[in-house]
């Protein structure tokens, strides 16, 4: 059974489902700009790798977070690696475009941040784009507590990223 958590009024974070993949998938390739491009089967791989992965309704929102263990080869999970032992990864968030200003990626990282909590993990962290650049996602980090922490151009110079860091504590 999906493990649920429910504010009052709200729509159910649940765990991601290998039903949900299609509408992830479809989400997520809406989203490739910021993200980044994923055929079905990088997803299933990703998914079985992932620390943390969930939805809000049928698609409104998921989140897919990696800790230091899980196989991935994205330049930025692995710039993480290579400065800290144990750490949790946001590697992708989306909402759709519908579902906007109902604060869905804040309960997402919430959630998240309580379960990092329970498997004792001290730091998440994540990259944000700054270029193309992407001020919402680095005003609702900093909102969040999170700090910059470095940065590099990835993706042949296509791309250039900050990597940012949040303490999380009992």
């Amino acid at each position: 059974m999906p493990e649920k958590t429910m504010s009052k009024d709200r729509l159910p974070i649940e765990r991601i489902a290998p039903a949900d993949e299609a509408a992830i998938l479809a989400l997520n390739n809406e989203h490739a700009t910021e993200l980044s491009w994923l055929e079905r089967e990088q997803l299933s791989f990703l998914l079985s790798e992932a620390f943390y992965t969930r939805r809000i309704g049928a698609l409104e929102a998921f989140i897919m977070c990696f800790d230091q263990d899980a196989r991935y080869d994205s330049p930025n999970f692995l710039w993480f690696r290579e400065r800290y032992p144990r750490f949790v990864y946001v590697d992708r968030v989306v909402v759709a475009a519908e579902a906007r200003g109902r604060g869905h990626a804040r309960r997402l990282y919430e959630d998240m941040f309580e379960q990092v909590r329970r498997d004792g993990h001290t730091i998440v962290t994540c990259e944000v784009n700054a270029d193309p650049p992407n001020p919402a996602s680095d005003a609702f980090h900093a909102a969040l507590g999170f700090a910059e922490v470095g940065d590099a151009v990835i993706d042949g110079g296509k791309k250039s990223v900050r990597y940012y860091v949040k303490p999380v504590t009992g």
